[in-house]
């Protein structure tokens, strides 16, 4: 499924994304290995059990964000994104833990048209990670530059 223009977006616009992702072991060790991110508080079951709040692992902080970003895509921007321009306010309110799964909630938060591209506009998602629980887990808000609809 291709993402939608930016005329297609509607302030206030709610995606419940269907994709659902059971986050695991191996997901947090390669994130953290390919990144260099040696924190034992990813990588090292015994040190968490033994010397952290949590007693277990939390996922890569980096790898929630990306995990959520890339779930909105297939309903959201799939091909036309010309580009992320940032992301504020990201927030890791409850930690995610291995084998928790995660759904994804977009909302349309604000848009205009570009000043310098007469083809396109910025769109502003609140994009929200929930796990299983329906505990937010994640959030940010992304300003996505998307493209305008073809003219004929």
């Amino acid at each position: 499924m291709a993402g939608h223009y930016f005329e297609a977006f509607e302030i206030g616009q709610v995606f419940e994304h269907p994709i659902r992702r059971t986050v695991t072991e191996m997901d947090n060790t390669l994130f953290s290995a390919l990144t260099h991110n040696p924190q034992p508080l990813h990588i090292d079951r015994h040190y968490c059990e033994t010397e952290t709040e949590f007693g277990q692992p939390i996922l890569n902080s980096l790898f929630t964000l990306g995990l959520m970003i890339g779930i909105s895509v297939n309903d959201t921007t799939l091909r036309t994104t010309i580009a992320n321009l940032g992301m504020t306010e990201v927030k890791f309110p409850h930690p995610l833990f291995q084998g928790d799964t995660v759904h994804v909630v977009t909302t349309v938060q604000s848009k205009r048209e570009s000043r310098s591209r007469p083809n396109a506009g910025i769109v502003e998602f609140l994009h929200q990670t929930y796990n299983q629980d329906d505990v937010l887990v994640a959030e940010c808000v992304r300003q996505a530059f998307i493209l305008k609809s073809p003219q004929d």
